[in-house]
């Protein structure tokens, strides 16, 4: 038989379809139990490495949980858009910078230059929920609990109530562990103690031990003085350079943290020393006062006065600012 006659009766064969049809199912059968997963060809090989559920999932869609004063809350393991009330100079020393902040917080003296282009979200206390909402967080933080119902309805919200982290490293060591930037932290605070150590040596050597201080500001109506942990300089005086308000009125004072006093009592109040926030009064103007001209501080020119915009941050990059701006002063009044 010759090849060609063999062909023509195989072909008219009906056996031949069924054959083909197994031929066929048998290769398709071959080929999906050898088929391989598809490969990232930008990733680095490795003959041991396994693919896990935890190694599939995005990093923006892990989340962690956090527990703040509204009770434990879950918050993307890494945010990339934040909204920050509060807190900015910790966010910024971690090198996270915030989309949104209130205007008065983003012209912060002691690092606007660092929020150049961030979102103004409206007036401090009081955010605008349209402005936030165009911003599409993913994390909300804040110092103002009485907002929170309004903010978590946008985005998971961290309440970190005003006064709560108690010095610049509960503040950055509490962000940086948040952030999952520990080392950070732990890097920036390591300088700031160098740098803090020195100006208060520098202020120590300048300053009797016993002298006292006090942090007050000034109004027109009223007086207020001021703890170790309420801005107007505070912070860089009681606990950068270690320096003490008047004994009679000490444990009123770190209690508090704040009281208004009548002038009748301004005397109790004094320190040797007075750091004074006010916008718009000078030495020679409470040099002439009846009241503050009796002040021992003020005779002796012992009072530094500064506006707000720079006396009222107490953010770890303000504090290590203002206990070093205060230590110029105070050592060229030791000279």
């Amino acid at each position: 038989m010759t090849l060609f006659s063999f062909q023509q009766k195989f072909y008219s064969s009906r056996r031949f379809i069924f054959a083909v049809s197994l031929l066929l199912l048998a290769v398709l059968v071959s080929a999906c139990g050898t088929e391989k997963a598809p490969t990232n060809a930008g990733a680095p090989s490795s003959s041991t490495e396994e693919t896990t559920p935890e190694t599939a999932v995005p990093e923006a869609a892990k989340f962690k949980t956090v527990s703040t004063v509204k009770g434990d809350i879950e918050i993307p393991v890494h945010p990339k858009r934040i909204v920050a009330e509060e807190y900015l100079g910790s966010l910024i020393a971690l090198d996270v910078i915030p989309v949104g902040s209130p205007g008065v917080t983003i012209e912060n003296y002691y690092f606007k230059e660092a929020l150049a282009g961030v979102a103004d979200t409206g007036v401090y206390g009081e955010p605008s929920a349209e402005n936030i909402i165009s911003l599409s967080p993913d994390l909300i933080i804040t110092a103002n609990g009485d907002s929170y119902e309004q903010l978590r309805k946008i985005a998971p919200t961290i309440v970190i109530p005003y006064g709560e982290l108690k010095n610049v490293h509960a503040e950055l060591t509490y962000f940086g562990d948040l952030f999952g930037k520990e080392d950070v932290a732990k890097s920036w605070l390591a300088e700031y103690d160098r740098r803090i150590a020195e100006a208060k040596a520098k202020v120590d050597k300048a300053i009797p031990a016993g002298a006292t201080f006090s942090i007050m500001e000034y109004s027109d109506k009223t007086t207020w003085v001021y703890g170790d942990n309420f801005g107007r300089g505070g912070q860089p005086i009681y606990q950068s350079l270690g320096r003490k308000p008047p004994v009679d009125v000490a444990d009123e004072i770190m209690k508090k943290q704040w009281a208004e006093i009548p002038s009748e009592t301004l005397s109790k109040y004094a320190g040797d020393y007075i750091i004074l926030t006010s916008n718009d009064r000078t030495l020679e103007y409470f040099q002439n006062d009846p009241i503050w001209g009796n002040l021992p501080a003020v005779k002796n020119g012992h009072i530094y006065i500064w506006p707000e915009e720079r006396s009222w941050y107490f953010d770890p990059i303000a504090v290590l600012a203002q206990s070093e701006e205060l230590t110029e002063w105070l050592v060229n009044q030791g000279k």
